[in-house]
């Protein structure tokens, strides 16, 4: 009897140290296959660095947006970006100086940040720079930006033929000429569809401003007072205050519209009462001055304009199902108008006022 024990649990080891082996084999095998999937990244000498605005990392919009260009550049190169959050105005020129100081390209990611990017580039002559949403004319310096009336035009559009209070309300994050382009793209958007519903818009009733792109809590309040009102959309162009706007809905039970990013995915709790985002492709402009620069391309001195021709705004993939495939279709032939010149979107407040609509069924 012993001796068949023995042998009965020889025989169990030598299984099971055949049996590891097999899985160790087999793990090995997965990950060289796993290796041979990855595309091998490029490689390269040139640093990076990015300086966010005071919405900072995790704003779900703007900076996020502005980061993932440089993880998909990341992800192809042997580049690792590095990202300094600027909370505040005086942060804005130490933070460039630091970045400029051991990268190649810099970017600063917002128009408060002109001020302090022509001082650094001035100081910095030998190194590259890249400015999102302003423009800094010296010869080491791209200026990236956007015709966010095009795409805020289109959630005008779908936010009219939304509603079923015929109210609709606008939160920004500070009322300045750039903000204002949102605001005054949306207006013509709803006032050709509605022109009775763009009229507390035109007037300023149905806008609110938070003077913040960071304070959550303010956006709720200024939401929650629209929706009391009686609005039923609210478009925000505000940053992380716009995570606010969105709490607001989701307690109310009414609907929002996102900004730069597709929100519906970045903010997911929220995507029940997101109608739609307007993208604003900040993350085209980075991965492309990031590949010029790493391609010896880059083009200082110039000014990048992206509108709707050029891809660079437009309608989120994810639309909610509460959007009916009729307003999608009208919103698509008021984008070919505007990419063909019929439509021209007014981007000031003075010019919503003199727009005419056009009307497409």
């Amino acid at each position: 009897m012993k001796k068949l024990l023995s042998i009965v649990l020889a025989v169990l080891v030598t299984a099971s140290l055949f049996a590891g082996c097999g899985q160790q084999q087999q793990q090995q095998s997965q990950q060289q296959q796993q290796q041979q999937e990855q595309p091998k990244k490029i490689e390269t000498s040139v640093k990076i660095g990015l300086a966010t605005d005071e919405g900072g990392k995790g704003d779900k919009s703007f900076n996020d947006a502005a980061i993932a260009g440089l993880d998909k550049i990341a992800s192809e190169y042997t580049v690792e970006p590095v990202i300094l959050e600027s909370k505040q105005n005086d942060q804005y020129e130490p933070n460039l100086k630091n970045l400029a100081s051991a990268n190649d390209l810099v970017f600063a990611v917002g128009f408060k940040m002109q001020d302090a990017l022509t001082k650094v580039a001035k100081a910095y002559p030998d190194k590259k720079f890249a400015i999102i949403d302003s423009v800094v004319e010296l010869p080491n310096v791209e200026s990236i930006c956007f015709k966010e009336e095009e795409g805020s035009f289109l959630m005008g559009v779908i936010a009219a033929k939304t509603s079923q209070t015929g109210k609709i309300g606008f939160v920004g994050g500070s009322d300045m000429p750039l903000i204002q382009k949102f605001e005054a793209g949306f207006i013509a958007g709803v006032k050709s569809v509605n022109p009775e519903a763009a009229k507390d818009l035109e007037n300023r009733k149905n806008v609110k401003y938070a003077n913040s792109f960071s304070d959550i809590n303010k956006g709720y309040e200024l939401a929650k007072s629209l929706y009391n009102s009686g609005c039923d959309v609210i478009y925000h162009a505000a940053g992380g205050v716009g995570l606010g706007v969105f709490n607001a809905a989701k307690e109310m039970k009414k609907w929002a519209i996102g900004v730069d990013s597709d929100q519906a995915l970045t903010v997911p709790d929220a995507k029940d009462v997101i109608l739609c985002s307007m993208l604003k492709r900040v993350d085209v402009g980075t991965y492309s001055a990031s590949k010029d620069t790493i391609e010896n391309k880059f083009q200082g001195g110039k000014t990048l304009i992206l509108g709707l021709k050029e891809d660079g705004v437009g309608v989120s993939p994810t639309v909610n199902p509460a959007v009916q495939q009729s307003t999608l279709d009208l919103a698509n032939k008021y984008k070919e108008a505007i990419v063909n010149g019929t439509i021209v979107v007014p981007s000031t407040l003075d010019d919503v006022k003199k727009f005419q609509p056009v009307e497409i069924k």
